[in-house]
């Protein structure tokens, strides 16, 4: 054998070792927020990936998708919803997505299909963007890729709906806030546990369902879907008791900014495959996130409320759910 021939066979069994072997794990974004961009479907994208502490271990970490209200950004969710403390304390990687408008930085909505604005009329393809955006976050650090949850406000608790439909194979439950199902075609793969937030008092996406209030500066309305109707049909459809249990009951402390407010729990299950599904029915609050940014346009959105703190109460929730293994 000559000199070149070795050389090109040794090259030849170099290709197929490091085709065979696995590819070595991402080794790991360092702990605190990072800008992410893609190109999804022919349009650039972005989200924020706030990194606990716990990453410097190196192990594969819980994921949260947290999805902005229509108008909004990834930016100002994750200030408002000040879900990085419990991040960082309990371990999990709070991913905030971006969604599309006209500008590429604000005024941006989700395609949750029937709202809204933008990327309904352009038919963005918001569930296709999200499973790429898991793809691209675990090429950069560790995933456990079996607990992966969907949380939103608004427009974005929409569209954690959508992907319980859509993407049920990947997301393991869901936690909206202030917005119910409003597509409501197609049945999940399987069933995914809700944990959903609405207070009846909110002023935009109505408790009891019909059309919103114009978005500002617009004569563009939302048709909502009313809550506890649609809390009982994803029941039904997961396999729950048709009958809920109460099993808690706030209050409001008298003298303090949340007096006159309650919080009650409702809890169906369980349900199918160990399933479950909760409404938080709060009054006195508005369309905002329990235990999020406080005062944060009260006169377009009403009252904030730390009567419930929904970061824990839903990683509570989110920790006793995983993704079934694929047989």
């Amino acid at each position: 054998m000559d000199g070149a021939h070795a050389v090109r066979q040794g090259a030849l069994l170099a290709l197929v070792v490091a085709l065979l072997v696995p590819a070595p794990a991402a080794a790991g974004l360092e702990p605190g927020n990072h800008r992410v961009s893609l190109q999804h479907d022919g349009r650039p994208r972005a989200y924020i990936v706030h990194v606990p502490p716990a990453a410097r271990d190196g192990q594969p970490l819980p994921v949260v998708l947290s999805f902005h209200g229509g108008g909004g950004n990834a930016d100002n969710q994750q200030k408002y919803s000040r879900m990085d403390p419990v991040a960082d304390v309990e371990g999990f990687l709070a991913v905030y997505p971006d969604g599309t408008g006209r500008m590429s930085d604000r005024l941006l909505t989700w395609n949750a299909g029937t709202c809204c604005a933008y990327s309904v009329v352009n038919r963005v393809d918001d569930v296709g963007f999200t499973l790429a955006l898991l793809s691209d976050l675990e090429a950069r650090q560790p995933i456990e890729r079996r607990r992966v949850y969907a949380t939103g406000l608004s427009n974005g608790a929409m569209m954690a709906w959508r992907l319980a439909v859509e993407a049920s194979d990947r997301v393991a439950a869901i936690a909206p806030v202030a917005g119910a199902r409003v597509l409501k075609v197609g049945q999940p793969a399987r069933p995914v546990s809700v944990m959903h937030f609405h207070s009846v008092d909110d002023p935009r996406a109505l408790y009891g369902g019909g059309l919103g209030p114009p978005f500002p500066m617009t004569t563009s309305q939302v048709l909502h879907s009313a809550v506890e109707p649609t809390i009982r049909e994803w029941a039904a459809t997961i396999g729950c008791p048709e009958e809920s249990r109460v099993t808690a009951e706030l209050k409001g402390q008298a003298g303090t900014k949340e007096a006159g407010h309650t919080a009650t729990r409702y809890v169906w299950g369980p349900c199918r495959d160990g399933g479950e599904v909760v409404l938080w029915k709060l009054a006195g609050a508005g369309h905002v996130w329990p235990g999020g940014l406080p005062d944060y346009l009260p006169r377009l959105l009403g009252p904030s409320t730390s009567l419930v703190d929904a970061n824990v109460e839903m990683w509570r929730f989110f920790q006793r759910f995983t993704v079934p293994l694929t047989r």
